[in-house]
């Protein structure tokens, strides 16, 4: 069981490290906080295409790993 979750955890790492790296910034520097903070308290985001999917893979894979690293400290 252990080697099993120890397998699914590794995937998923793979699996956040690349969805991370494969979004695009919202913006550069100080400016681009304080508009990108503005624009995600209005709305403004995109809600479908690439974007929203490597943001739900994202969302998925981090409460995954989550969920794995309980399950491997304590299965240990």
């Amino acid at each position: 069981m252990r080697i099993f979750v120890t397998v699914i955890h590794v995937i998923v790492s793979l699996i956040l490290i690349g969805s991370i790296l494969m979004q695009s910034g919202k913006s550069a520097g100080l400016s681009g906080s304080i508009a990108g903070g503005a624009e995600s308290l209005l709305g403004k985001s995109k809600s479908r295409g690439y974007e929203a999917l490597l943001s739900k893979i994202t969302t998925i894979g981090a409460i995954t790993f989550v969920i794995t690293s309980v399950a491997l400290v304590l299965l240990q």
